[in-house]
């Protein structure tokens, strides 16, 4: 039997209707309710223009820092639920509109490619609306594949984005 060790995972949210920032806030507190999960970190709100149609309301995006006991499957399975949970659908259209999204960013050091499970995650590296609040709670942090994510931040532009509330304390 493997033991239990905590390992550091980042969890990217965003939301764009209904109240985008209660909708994120809500999503934070209850992130610190997962099982053998530890809320950490979070970042501040950040507001981003859409990555997809344009004819939709900005989005309200933060980062949070956890430790977790879960293996990579059973934590994304947990935030599978969690979203449900918070009342997310499935857009209608790719990158639509939405009322939760939470996006398993890394866990650990833990490298997938798999149908369902990419870590770290897909667009982490591009994305200046994950970037920006993860700088924020973890300039240092090593992206397996891409490098440090404040050299990252780097070379994205930050047209798009802007900060809401500056926080750097945990839950």
């Amino acid at each position: 039997m493997r033991p239990m060790v905590w390992q550091p995972a980042y969890v990217a949210l965003g939301s764009n209707l209904d109240d985008p920032r209660l909708q994120v806030e809500r999503a934070i507190g209850e992130l610190a309710s997962l099982a053998d999960t530890r809320l950490v970190l979070r970042s501040g709100l950040w507001r981003s223009a859409p990555m997809g149609p344009q004819h939709q309301p900005d989005f309200i995006n933060a980062v949070a820092g956890l430790l977790t006991l879960l293996d990579p499957h059973a934590f994304l399975e947990n935030l599978r639920l969690l979203e449900r949970r918070l009342g997310k659908t499935e857009p209608s259209v790719r990158w639509g509109p939405r009322l939760i999204d939470l996006d398993l960013l890394m866990v650990g050091n833990a490298q997938y490619d798999e149908p369902g499970l990419r870590l770290p995650h897909a667009g982490l590296h591009q994305r200046n609306f994950v970037l920006y609040p993860l700088a924020e709670i973890a300039p240092m942090l090593w992206v397996p594949g891409h490098g440090r994510v404040s050299k990252l931040l780097e070379g994205i532009p930050g047209d798009g984005i802007e900060p809401l509330l500056a926080r750097n304390s945990g839950a």
